[in-house]
């Protein structure tokens, strides 16, 4: 489904030239989560904004679905609709309202009517227990309750992959479970997630592959049971180590 062949990204700075991405290949398959973790700066966001070209690769290749997005002359929006994002903060629009901003894009995008992105919405806003807050505002709502919208604002366009970009990293420890809940919910629902994550426990259960990248490579991926019992790398032991 995703498939990545010796990726490169390098960022010019005034310092000079940062090596984010150093050569990674990856294949992703339908129905897979696989989720990445690492030290900060490890690379693992910028891995993940590149999979749907929020940042251009400085090298190698990226497709989806068959065709190569970082070519020239693809259309990258129209793949972008079926790659759903959820970042670490909700950017939701602050002067919409929560059905507003659920339905923005595929009304604008023409994918749905009017009324039949209000029943989508609807219907998934009765999915996470938060239909009574269609006429709400961002700003009424919790930091657990903007990331759960936001999860579902994606999920309107009705795409094939959910990428997650640390999505429980700026909440409340208390809210954090409430979004992992509905990620896993998606997961055992068969969707295919790439989700960069801290959430050591949400990658033991969930996750079908994980990765561990660190100074822009993957050092070591797995499955769950072997990546968090017998882990080979010595990098990756003392992470886990530190994290567990």
């Amino acid at each position: 489904m995703i498939s990545v062949k010796n990726l490169e990204k390098t960022f010019h700075t005034l310092r000079g030239d940062l090596h984010v991405l150093k050569g990674i290949n990856q294949e992703i398959q339908k129905g897979e989560k696989v989720v990445i973790v690492g030290p900060s700066g490890s690379g693992k966001s910028t891995f993940l904004r590149c999979l749907n070209l929020l940042e251009m690769p400085t090298g190698g290749e990226v497709w989806f679905e068959g065709t190569q997005i970082n070519a020239p002359g693809c259309d990258v929006d129209q793949l972008r609709r079926k790659m759903g994002m959820v970042f670490q903060h909700f950017n939701l629009f602050p002067h919409l309202s929560v059905l507003k901003n659920i339905t923005l894009a595929p009304v604008t995008l023409k994918i749905k009517t009017q009324k039949e992105a209000d029943d989508k919405a609807m219907q998934l806003l009765k999915r996470i227990g938060l239909e009574d807050k269609a006429n709400a505002y961002p700003s009424q709502l919790s930091g657990g309750q903007q990331q759960r919208i936001a999860i579902v604002r994606a999920l309107a366009m009705e795409p094939d992959v959910m990428l997650f970009d640390e999505p429980t990293s700026a909440l409340d420890p208390e809210m954090v479970g409430e979004v992992l809940q509905v990620m896993k919910e998606l997961a055992h629902e068969g969707m295919t997630m790439v989700v960069v994550t801290h959430e050591m426990n949400f990658a033991r259960e969930v996750a079908t592959r994980v990765l561990f990248m660190d100074e822009g490579q993957v050092l070591e991926e797995a499955k769950p049971d072997e990546f968090f019992t017998h882990p080979k790398n010595p990098r990756l032991q003392d992470f886990l180590s530190k994290v567990l």
